[in-house]
């Protein structure tokens, strides 16, 4: 018998996207799955729709919040009931092709023990499930992606986003090691990189197996706009304890680059308390002092930098 495979489906107020995303879930050509749904106190109709769904489906667990925890806590609740192994973290806005879970497990398969995550290329779909484009397509078209990245890909993940989280599979004894997510983070996908390519491989798959949709009210939408941003003081967090973990020359290299443009999302978006903590963690990794220099005198003007973006763009800042 092939492993079980557990997936996590989490919902918050995806109402309209359920039906097609448990259908995707329902039809995958794998079968020896356990589901575990967890809504996290929708305010629409997406508990109701959810248990519509699955009626007749015993086998599969529904939790259903009455208060909002939000997507780490919501997620290692469901994680902690978890018995395959192997897991799929599904948000229940996106929508699977039939043979993704299959072709993950063949991936691990193939490539063995010394792997730990899947991952693969994706589409991204609008509200009404058009496309609108591929990740690495628009990666390669920015400039930001050549051949993918696998095996060991610590320092690359410190560099630049190539990775699109709903792709991933992830062998379940990876997150037991990490102990599931970090609660006290307001987004899980750039910790998890960090923390698990440290000690276990990547394996891409060539194909398209994922369709993620692009919401203007999701929170990558919103990424690096509010000068509350939780987005921005998670990454920070993350990267101070990269700091820790890095052991190479380029490894530091690497994180000093990541540092720096998320240093300058928070000169453009005026987030300048958040950016104090990058310019410290940029004086802990030894940053070129005329640099260092610039910084300071930016974070302590508190100017509209919106102009920065082109110099940016061209690694000027």
């Amino acid at each position: 018998m092939r492993p079980v495979v557990t997936v996590i489906c989490i919902s918050y107020n995806h109402a309209p996207y359920i039906k097609e995303a448990l259908e995707s879930l329902f039809n995958q050509t794998y079968d020896n799955l356990e589901i575990i749904i967890a809504d996290d106190a929708s305010t629409d109709l997406s508990q109701e729709h959810i248990k519509n769904y699955i009626q007749g489906k015993e086998q599969i667990q529904l939790i259903a919040h009455q208060t909002n925890l939000g997507y780490t806590r919501t997620f290692n609740e469901a994680f902690v009931k978890a018995t395959g192994d192997f897991i799929v973290d599904f948000a229940l806005d996106d929508v699977m092709e039939p043979d993704f879970i299959e072709s993950g497990i063949n991936r691990f398969e193939e490539a063995g023990n010394s792997f730990g995550v899947t991952f693969s290329n994706a589409n991204y779909i609008n509200q009404e499930s058009e496309l609108i484009g591929n990740h690495n397509e628009i990666l390669r078209g920015k400039g930001l992606l050549n051949k993918v990245p696998q095996g060991d890909i610590f320092e690359m993940v410190l560099k630049r986003y190539f990775i699109c989280t709903p792709s991933m599979i992830i062998r379940k004894s990876v997150l037991d090691r990490l102990g599931g997510y970090d609660e006290n983070l307001a987004y899980e996908d750039f910790d998890f990189w960090v923390r698990s390519s440290r000690f276990i491989g990547y394996a891409y798959i060539d194909k398209t197996l994922i369709h993620k949709r692009k919401l203007t009210s999701s929170m990558s939408a919103q990424q690096y706009k509010s000068q509350e941003n939780q987005q921005l003081e998670a990454t920070l967090k993350v990267c101070r304890k990269a700091l820790h973990l890095c052991k190479t020359q380029a490894e530091h290299k690497a994180l000093i680059e990541r540092v720096r443009y998320e240093l300058g999302q928070c000169l453009t978006s005026k987030v300048f308390d958040i950016g104090e903590g990058f310019y410290d963690l940029l004086k802990s990794l030894k940053e070129n002092s005329l640099r260092l220099l610039i910084y300071k005198t930016l974070l302590a003007w508190k100017m509209n930098y919106q102009f920065l973006n082109k110099k940016r763009k061209k690694g000027l800042v």
